[in-house]
């Protein structure tokens, strides 16, 4: 969407809010992002099925907002009617911070800095983790989906959208990798939680100059899954031993390492399959380059 089109939506559902400065934030995948005044963030979700993610995660943000010892956004603009892209969105005031780059993970640690950084994600994801939903957000397991069912359904699109296009020996091994895993029901045996669901480098946001984490964004993919999801996003950024320094403050956060592994080995894939699915080509062609 254009500047034009992003104040006209704003202005229609809060007609007396002024907006003076526009700036696109170019980060969102999902969504059009728009720093408004230098203030707010307003997103608005590109595709159809965004909206509906749009109102899970504004319940979520409001439910766990006094639950969790880091910021996040908390949505005092939305508009959700007519449910069409480029009219649906949320504002939130400005969380200040960058996101925390590989680059400045390895700066910290020249600091000496993990330590105290892991003690606030840990204590983050624990907090995030333990939220009561059932009670607090009743409607998320009515609507939550088995990880056996969303694993398998995962594979049936890897197979029929990206295999296509793999060479042979790619195939043969995301075969036995995903159909071994599904076939062991201990992979399974794990109490549901309320997880972030994208939990890296993006969302996570630093002050480089005070050397903390100072908030965490885009909840677009939270629900209730498996906290290992969240550990696997960990991962994929800053290298799996960094997890080691989350242990003190995250119990029995061994057991979660072997489906951690696993759904890392499924970053790359779902990365492509987004891109083919929503025509984006760059996140094609990069989900697909180890394997083509």
């Amino acid at each position: 969407m254009n500047e034009q089109s992003c104040i006209r939506a704003i202005h229609d559902a809060y007609p007396d809010f002024i907006v003076h400065s526009l700036v696109r934030n170019e980060i969102g995948q999902n969504n059009d992002v728009w720093i408004v005044n230098g203030a707010y963030v307003f997103r608005f979700p590109k595709y159809a099925l965004g909206i509906r993610q749009l109102k899970k995660e504004t319940a979520i943000l409001q439910a766990v907002q006094d639950s969790v010892s880091l910021p996040i956004p908390a949505p005092v603009y939305r508009s959700f009617v007519p449910e069409e892209p480029g009219k649906v969105f949320t504002g939130y005031p400005l969380l200040r911070g960058e996101p925390f780059t590989r680059e400045a993970f390895a700066q910290a640690a020249r600091h000496n800095q993990l330590p105290a950084i892991a003690a606030q994600l840990g204590r983050f994801l624990y907090e995030l983790h333990s939220f009561p939903y059932e009670q607090r957000l009743p409607e998320l397991v009515s609507d939550s989906v088995g990880m056996a069912d969303e694993l398998t359904e995962l594979y049936d699109r890897i197979v029929s959208r990206l295999f296509p296009a793999m060479r042979e020996s790619a195939k043969q091994e995301i075969a036995e990798r995903f159909e071994t895993y599904l076939a062991d029901p201990a992979h399974f045996a794990f109490a549901p939680r309320l997880i972030h669901g994208d939990f890296g480098t993006t969302n996570i946001l630093y002050d480089a100059q005070k050397q903390r984490i100072t908030g965490i964004i885009d909840f677009g993919g939270a629900g209730i899954g498996d906290a290992a999801y969240d550990f696997a996003g960990l991962a994929a950024s800053y290298g799996e031993n960094f997890l080691s320094c989350l242990s003190p403050w995250y119990p029995d956060l061994d057991s979660v390492l072997v489906r951690m592994r696993f759904y890392r080995s499924t970053f790359a894939l779902q990365e492509a399959l987004f891109g083919i699915e929503q025509g984006d080509e760059q996140a094609y062609r990069a989900g697909m380059r180890d394997y083509v």
